[in-house]
């Protein structure tokens, strides 16, 4: 029987195989765009805040001003939670990172649901941003490894959720869907069509200007200027900055009106 060769100390040592997941990475540019979001988000809820408060008067359910305004804001929420998807679990998913934002967003939403039925107990909010928010993000990771077809799919969706209307879908348990014939006595009205339409575009327009290889390429470019930082910083604290400002703009607002 031969003797157990020895180790030698000259060898090269074996290559460990890394299991480690790929690190989460922020991207100022993508935090600087969620950050425009935002402070649309900012000028219409406080705007809106002012005309409940009898300050102003506008007809934010009908004004195709204020509707095409809200339709901007929803759609750069949407659209970066596509490329938000391609940009993290589109790489590599680590599901206990993306686990827990799942249920940060799914706990703010029902934190959304519970504050709103307090302040508008007839129109409070059963599926809004925050809502839809965590049903696409748990839905996009099935069409994470489509291009071209998250296109079609997505226009598709947009298409029939802007233009279909079904008494079917007016029944209570089905309104998150959309496609209703009316707008729900809600607050807050974000419906999984015609949005996720807008999510599967967002991941086909990052997907295919290949925009993560564009962004690792170009990882280092920071923007100097204050206001760029400061949208960056709100892109970064997005879900806490939304959880925060409306409490705030409420409470200022019944002080100082």
């Amino acid at each position: 029987m031969s003797k157990p060769r020895k180790p030698d100390p000259s060898a090269a040592p074996e290559p460990k195989v890394s299991v480690e997941p790929i690190p989460a990475r922020r991207y100022m540019l993508v935090d600087m765009a969620r950050g425009v979001a935002i402070a649309l988000m900012f000028i219409y809820h406080f705007i809106f805040d002012l005309d409940y408060f009898g300050v102003v008067a506008f007809d934010f359910n009908n004004d195709i001003r204020w509707l095409s305004f809200r339709a901007l804001i929803v759609s750069l929420f949407s659209g970066l939670v596509g490329v938000s998807l391609v940009l993290g679990p589109g790489r590599k998913l680590d599901c206990k990172r993306y686990g827990k934002r799942l249920l940060a967003v799914g706990v703010c939403a029902v934190l959304a649901s519970v504050g709103s039925y307090f302040i508008f107990p007839q129109t409070f909010i059963f599926f809004g941003i925050l809502h839809f928010v965590f049903a696409a993000s748990v839905l996009g990771l099935a069409f994470l490894r489509f291009t071209w077809l998250n296109l079609i799919l997505g226009a598709t969706l947009i298409v029939f959720g802007t233009s279909l209307k079904l008494p079917f879908f007016d029944q209570p348990p089905l309104q998150w869907i959309g496609m209703m014939t009316h707008k729900p006595h809600t607050e807050d009205y974000v419906p999984l069509l015609p949005w996720f339409g807008v999510v599967l575009v967002g991941m086909f327009l990052a997907r295919r200007a290949q925009l993560y290889s564009w962004l690792e390429k170009n990882s280092k470019m920071e923007f100097h200027n204050p206001v760029a930082k400061l949208l960056a910083f709100g892109g970064r604290h997005s879900l806490i900055i939304y959880m925060l400002h409306q409490p705030i703009f409420i409470g200022l607002l019944s002080i100082g009106v």
